[in-house]
């Protein structure tokens, strides 16, 4: 059994991507990790070559910028690096999300038991998305609380929209939950980088008009506060010298974070009666196993 991984980045460096620990996160685990190197003007290529990995293996790419609808150009990305996996299992992992070791058993166990199961197409993960800083984080509203980050390679699967999930020929793969967590830092940074990074990241699915308006002058990029939750477990080890470096403050008042009694009520039900979010968007068919 082999088992893959694959990525994309572009402009890591200028706008402070945590790819090195992404995929130093990933490398336990896999075979062969292909990384596709959008052409960038700040050395991101000479920081993934600065791994010095021999599992990764760099294609080197071109974005077209021209793609602002959907974020269909992140989809496109991750195909390309999709395509050049050899791995019977393909682990994805987005340039800002890492794999915690506590969850490394989880993924290659899973790989091995499923392996003959051709109904299993994928595997299916929880999320903590991490807000602001290190400390403070959603585990689902108004995020996604779980998505597909492994697939079965050479049945047809690809990038589904703007690279948040898969699809089979165009419908739902079926995949099962596995115990092993997604840490999403795509929202940790400065606020100054994280307007910066933000804004860049934001051209993908909206026009230049929309920038302005959004990002004028006075724009707040940790506003939505509600539902945040303060993190007392561990972080991935690969992150712990990011984790000493970081230098701004983000403590905001606990009066902002509380929700509402209707929210409060809803998030009761979800925790103790559904099991699973009202209304949560599933791009997968989820197995019983």
């Amino acid at each position: 059994m082999m088992l893959s991984g694959f990525t994309f980045v572009r402009n890591a460096v200028q706008f402070d991507y945590p790819v090195v620990e992404s995929i130093s996160s990933a490398l336990p685990v896999v075979d062969e990790l292909v990384v596709a190197v959008g052409d960038s003007e700040d050395g991101t290529l000479d920081l993934i070559e600065s791994i010095g990995d021999p599992k990764v293996k760099i294609v080197k790419t071109s974005w077209d910028d021209s793609l602002r609808e959907g974020g269909r150009v992140l989809a496109q990305q991750t195909d390309v690096a999709l395509s050049h996996t050899r791995g019977d299992f393909c682990l994805y992992l987005q340039a800002d999300e890492v794999l915690h070791e506590d969850c490394f058993r989880a993924v290659l166990d899973a790989a091995g038991h499923y392996l003959n199961d051709s109904e299993v197409e994928g595997f299916l993960f929880s999320y903590l998305h991490f807000y602001g800083s290190y400390h403070t984080y959603y585990d689902g509203r108004p995020f996604y609380p779980r998505e597909v980050r492994v697939v079965r390679n050479g049945i047809g699967v690809s990038s589904w929209r703007d690279a948040q999930g898969f699809r089979r020929k165009g419908r739902k793969l079926r995949v099962v939950e596995i115990d092993a967590q997604i840490y999403h830092y795509g929202w940790v940074r400065s606020p100054g980088k994280m307007v910066e990074k933000q804004r860049n990241l934001d051209r993908y699915w909206h026009d230049d008009g929309w920038l302005s308006r959004r990002y004028e002058e006075g724009f707040e990029i940790y506003s939505n506060l509600r539902g945040l939750k303060y993190f007392t477990g561990s972080h991935p080890k690969v992150m712990r010298e990011r984790i000493e470096k970081a230098d701004w403050e983000f403590n905001p008042p606990e009066e902002k974070l509380k929700l509402g009694a209707m929210m409060r009520l809803r998030r009761w039900f979800e925790e103790k009666v559904s099991r699973r979010p009202i209304g949560e968007y599933r791009n997968y068919i989820l197995l019983k196993r």
